[in-house]
């Protein structure tokens, strides 16, 4: 894609969304095209071209010597798509639409099989938390998390990567989505600038364009970023943040290396970039520790960390941290009281004695092996095809790219008619864009179901679509 094909892009998919979100209503007349060159930093003829393609499609309509407005069709067209699922995901992107259809064979949740996590161990620490908490149910937790939990936390990072983190620095969330929620509300305004990586993970993408941002992207590959590519978007587009998943990354598997990493943090002091770094698959790695995260090289406040220890300790509990400057947290802080007004005490008060004892290291050392064994056993069923990957060191995912004439939406449709169900590489693009590549996750079936549901997947490829 050429630099002006992507700013056209841009502005047409800003456009949309801005209807789609019903912000622009019907017969309204939308930002001369002047005006949104201005706001969007592009030449006039970029936003015509978009203009005059959202007209062919019905989107818009021009009136003589007055401007463009939103067409009186542009709501029934986005309402009555051919296949109720596809829509359902492809114009809005929700990974959610895929998840709330039952299926026998789930590649699409990139969450721990329950059977692998531990349930009973779990139960003792609830009854230890009443025991030694019996007012916790009639109290709530402050707003920035439980004070003994952030000291735990704050042991915990010093420990393992060796920097000072002292606890008035962390903030606990209900999940790491919401605290990629509270980024946005805290950091970005609508038409704000943000990078994400192409492709990203999904919620993420969904959060930053509900808040009305303009989304520019960065490719990632097996091997990191491009940085000049980083360093150009950042110099030409002044982006407020980049949104990043270095570890494990999700879709992709990818793990970014040191050097990039120390790199990333100096790029984005010099062009004042916010540096969002999520991490939520950190300790599932396979055959050896991943490097440290971005936020050990941060001298400057220019890093907020986001781990979350939900998916491989006790989803059902919610609990994630982000970690960052004095500044940065107050900013944060101010909206996650608008939020929830404190995530719930009881469930960092399980998760705090669970996390803090022996057998939670004993659990993801297990963890660590069966989910290896469940990763090489899908690669071995689909080394019969001609499919491509990276095989990520750890993570839930893998990224496939299929033949290029394969439709992963049209195959989604009827994967999912044989109850199989997976992540379109499309649902993970900023750009939206059609793609031969698709997410497997291979955490949350057992054995079997890899081994059943993936060459029944495969089979689905060989009928024609």
């Amino acid at each position: 894609m050429t630099n002006g094909d992507y700013l056209f892009k841009q502005v047409y998919d800003y456009v949309l969304h801005r209807i789609e979100l019903n912000e622009w209503r019907e017969d309204e007349k939308l930002p001369s095209i002047r005006n949104l060159a201005a706001d969007m930093s592009v030449h006039r003829l970029t936003v015509l071209k978009a203009y005059q393609l959202l007209k062919q499609e019905n989107k818009i309509y021009a009136k003589d010597k007055s401007g463009y407005y939103v067409h009186s069709r542009a709501k029934s067209n986005f309402e009555n798509l051919d296949n109720p699922i596809i829509s359902a995901y492809v114009q809005k992107n929700h990974l959610s639409e895929i998840h709330q259809i039952p299926v026998s064979y789930d590649f699409s949740q990139a969450l721990i099989d329950p059977n692998l996590l531990p349930n009973r161990y779990l139960s003792d620490y609830v009854k230890k938390v009443f025991d030694l908490y019996s007012k916790v149910l009639s109290t709530y937790s402050t707003i920035q998390g439980d004070g003994e939990l952030r000291e735990t936390l704050a042991h915990y990072f010093v420990h393992h990567y060796k920097t000072i983190t002292p606890a008035e620095n962390l903030l606990i969330t209900t999940g790491s989505t919401q605290a990629i929620h509270l980024v946005a509300q805290a950091f970005v305004k609508a038409r704000d600038t943000i990078l994400l990586e192409r492709p990203s993970y999904s919620a993420a993408i969904d959060i930053f364009r509900a808040q009305g941002a303009n989304i520019v992207t960065v490719d990632i590959h097996p091997d990191g970023y491009d940085l000049d590519q980083v360093e150009f978007m950042m110099k030409t587009h002044k982006p407020r943040l980049f949104y990043l998943n270095p570890t494990f990354h999700n879709p992709t598997g990818y793990t970014v290396s040191a050097a990039q990493r120390k790199q990333l943090v100096q790029l984005a002091e010099q062009y004042r970039c916010l540096l969002i770094e999520d991490d939520a698959y950190h300790d599932i790695y396979f055959d050896q520790e991943p490097p440290p995260p971005i936020y050990t090289y941060d001298t400057s406040g220019t890093v907020i960390y986001l781990r979350s220890f939900c998916k491989y300790i006790s989803p059902g509990l919610r609990i994630a941290v982000m970690m960052g400057h004095t500044s940065l947290i107050k900013s944060l802080l101010a909206v996650k009281s608008l939020a929830d007004n404190g995530s719930p005490l009881l469930n960092q008060k399980i998760f705090l004695h669970y996390f803090a004892s022996a057998r939670v290291q004993q659990h993801i050392e297990k963890l660590r092996i069966a989910l290896q064994i469940r990763k090489e056993l899908m690669e071995r069923v689909l080394g019969a095809t001609d499919w491509r990957w990276t095989s990520p060191n750890g993570g839930l995912n893998l990224w496939v790219q299929l033949p290029s004439h394969v439709s992963t939406e049209e195959l989604l449709a009827k994967s999912l008619q044989q109850s199989i169900s997976f992540v379109p590489g499309q649902i993970c693009d900023p750009l939206k864009q059609t793609s031969s590549w698709l997410r497997l996750s291979y955490s949350y079936s057992n054995e079997e179901q890899i081994l059943q549901g993936i060459r029944r997947l495969i089979d689905q490829v060989h009928i024609p679509l």
